[in-house]
């Protein structure tokens, strides 16, 4: 056992920032390109953390003989090491949740049914990098039975590196789409960071559950023995997607197959027909809500309690959400967007039986060099959809304005940001319609909610 290992046994948890600190805690003073945390140690150690790692040969000198400073050569290295060395002394299932699109619902509809017989850790909001990752892993409680470990990654080799600090068992991929090519440079660079996840679980014998109706990951996963793959999929399983209205606006899925003949394997086990009711708006978390309840049934939570917890479980944190204001219906998944997102919240918008539709899209950033083409994509399905009126929000749709003129652009609305939007809004305000609200986190799209 290292000694960082025995001194963080001793302490409560770990904190990255400053201004944030507990007592009894680790202060980890991490240094970025354009911060340097060395500089606030003296500050943790005053605001009661137990000792602060620093990587600063000048400030460890200057507090040499003070055992509450641990000196290292590279923070960050040392965090995720550390990360690594206390994952390895817990012998549990670690489950790792990845892909473009789906994931961190995937993860929260997985943590509450996991929930249901396991003692269950898991990503908490959007710690699912490079340094989230192993934050996650050191604040596991010693009884945990399960991890649940969400990882993101914007280049190559990330999903390499967090799978070798969190040494997951189990691994699922929700989908593969066009995101942050800015980093990756194409989609086949996308499958192929996002196949790493594939490639450690390959070499380490772990468990792939696998989406069949999905080509792309089907063609990924080929090196994966069949024996380590559990399938899954809509299709697959025979399932339907109920028809939406604005009085029935939420995801079911239904089928009516006999599985008294199938393999043992199948994820409803013996029941002839499954009526699954959630409160998750779009037909694209169909996969999301199969991908969680595959898991949960190898892991033998029954298929009662699965339905009772989908059934109860609300979105949060502005995915899939639905809310009804005084004035008009808000589908919000303004967390996150890129291509794939966007055209699947886009066509189920376009196939819902909902009245008086409006949409309110913000752009999709990190996609380099083909940002205008996939925001010009955007516009063009927009116009041949039966909408009261879009509004574009950004630099990035302002930039392609001129590009896609047509009989049908008049009811499109070009904003440069939130704030000129909040002010037409206020100008022309909405009332009693259904609005759709996406865009990347970066846009903000959320602060108007509030004036709708």
């Amino acid at each position: 056992m290292s000694e960082l290992l025995k001194i963080y046994f001793k302490t409560d948890e770990i904190c990255t920032d400053s201004r944030a600190i507990s007592p009894n805690s680790i202060f980890w003073a991490l240094k970025g390109e354009k911060f340097d945390a060395n500089y606030f140690a003296e500050k943790a150690l005053e605001d009661g953390a137990a000792y602060a790692v620093i990587s600063d040969p000048k400030l460890a000198e200057q507090h040499k003989g003070d055992s509450r400073y641990i000196y290292v050569e590279n923070s960050l290295k040392s965090l995720q090491d550390l990360a690594l060395e206390y994952r390895m002394t817990m012998d549990i299932p670690v489950i790792a949740l990845s892909g473009t699109n789906g994931k961190t619902t995937t993860k929260e509809l997985l943590r509450a049914l996991l929930s249901k017989k396991y003692k269950v850790h898991a990503t908490s909001g959007n710690l699912n990098n490079h340094i989230g990752v192993p934050l996650t892993l050191l604040s596991m409680p010693i009884d945990t039975e399960i991890a649940v470990i969400e990882m993101g990654a914007s280049s190559p080799g990330e999903i390499k590196t967090l799978c070798n600090i969190a040494r997951p068992t189990h691994g699922l991929l929700t989908n593969v789409g066009i995101a942050h090519i800015q980093g990756f440079g194409s989609f086949e660079g996308v499958k192929k960071a996002k196949g790493e996840l594939y490639d450690f679980l390959n070499a380490t014998d772990g468990k792939v559950f696998l989406n069949v109706d999905n080509l792309t990951l089907v063609n990924m996963a080929h090196l994966v023995q069949p024996e380590f793959i559990h399938k899954y999929g809509c299709e697959y399983e025979g399932f339907h997607i109920a028809p939406v209205d604005v009085n029935n606006p939420f995801l079911r899925l239904i089928t009516d197959r006999n599985f008294s003949n199938t393999s043992t394997d199948n994820i409803l086990g013996d029941s002839n027909k499954i009526e699954i009711l959630t409160n998750l708006i779009g037909s694209y978390n169909a996969d999301n809500v199969l991908a969680a309840w595959t898991v949960a049934y190898y892991f033998n939570i029954s298929t009662e309690q699965m339905l009772d917890v989908l059934k109860s479980y609300y979105p949060s944190n502005n995915r899939s959400q639905l809310e009804k204001t005084e004035h008009n219906v808000l589908i919000v998944d303004a967390y996150n967007a890129n291509p794939s997102s966007m055209d699947a919240a886009l066509d189920n918008f376009n196939n819902a039986c909902f009245d008086n539709k409006i949409v309110i899209l913000g752009d999709m950033l990190e996609l380099g060099h083909d940002s205008e083409i996939e925001h010009k994509k955007v516009i063009l399905k927009l116009e041949m959809m039966n909408l009261e009126a879009v509004y574009l929000v950004g630099a990035e749709f302002e930039a392609v304005r001129g590009d896609n003129v047509s009989k049908n652009s008049n009811n499109i609305h070009y904003l440069s940001d939130v704030k000129a939007l909040t002010k037409l809004i206020a100008n022309f305000p909405l009332k009693e319609k259904t609005i759709l609200i996406k865009g990347s986190n970066g846009i903000h799209l959320t602060d108007i909610i509030k004036y709708l």
